[in-house]
């Protein structure tokens, strides 16, 4: 595990300067180099747990197919918002409860987690949208690339984060779009590429062109008895 980028003590310095009514989220967050969404959910997480809040356990949580309904329901609900149920249950990020949401929503089920689970086979894989794998691959970065993780808590595969979190690095988020079934151009193929396709067409032309040829053939001799 990487180490925390900031200590403890500094986040509390930074919260206590938003509780004594120094300044608000978003100049404290700009004076120190971070989100005001980061600074705003230190503050409500240390109003549930305090510094207890920032000290990470080892490895990660398992939730419920329960516990994750009743997150969603009270959200839904309007008695907490999903910062607040984030950091009141110690889920690992606001995304997480936004996806069981989405799922919850989409009458799907959710699915008990158990960190322990395997998640590298193919079984585990799913469809999902680009908005999906740039929120997967976020979600991966930002959590230590803990790639088998992300792919229990997302319900995919640990190939298939890998290989998008790989893809995100070398070409950013254009390279998550998913190709497959896509036909490129001949614009977009190189020359080797273009002979062969041109060689497979002038192939089936012959095919066609033969076939037509023996028909024709068949259709005079039926003609001639």
């Amino acid at each position: 595990m990487s180490k925390r980028k900031h200590s403890i003590e500094w986040m509390i310095d930074r919260i206590n300067e938003y509780l004594s009514g120094t300044g608000s989220y978003k100049s404290i967050a700009e004076a120190n180099g971070i989100n005001d969404e980061t600074l705003r959910r230190w503050v409500v997480a240390y109003s549930y747990h305090g510094a207890d809040a920032f000290v990470k356990g080892s490895g990660n949580r398992q939730y419920s197919h329960d516990f994750k309904v009743s997150c969603v329901e009270m959200v839904l609900s309007g008695e907490l918002s999903v910062l607040e149920c984030v950091s009141k249950y110690e889920i690992s990020s606001a995304s997480v409860l936004r996806c069981w949401i989405s799922e919850y929503n989409a009458n799907r089920e959710l699915k008990d987690y158990d960190p322990k689970r395997e998640v590298y086979m193919a079984g585990a894989r799913r469809k999902t949208t680009i908005e999906e794998r740039k929120e997967i691959v976020k979600y991966c970065i930002e959590h230590d690339r803990d790639y088998k993780g992300t792919a229990a808590i997302y319900d995919v595969s640990y190939t298939q984060v890998y290989s998008w979190v790989r893809k995100f690095d070398a070409n950013g988020e254009n390279a998550l779009v998913d190709k497959r079934g896509h036909h490129k151009t001949d614009d977009e193929l190189d020359e080797l590429e273009r002979l062969r396709r041109e060689n497979l067409r002038l192939k089936r032309q012959l095919q066609e062109r033969d076939m037509a040829v023996e028909l024709l053939k068949k259709v005079r001799e039926l003609e001639g008895m």
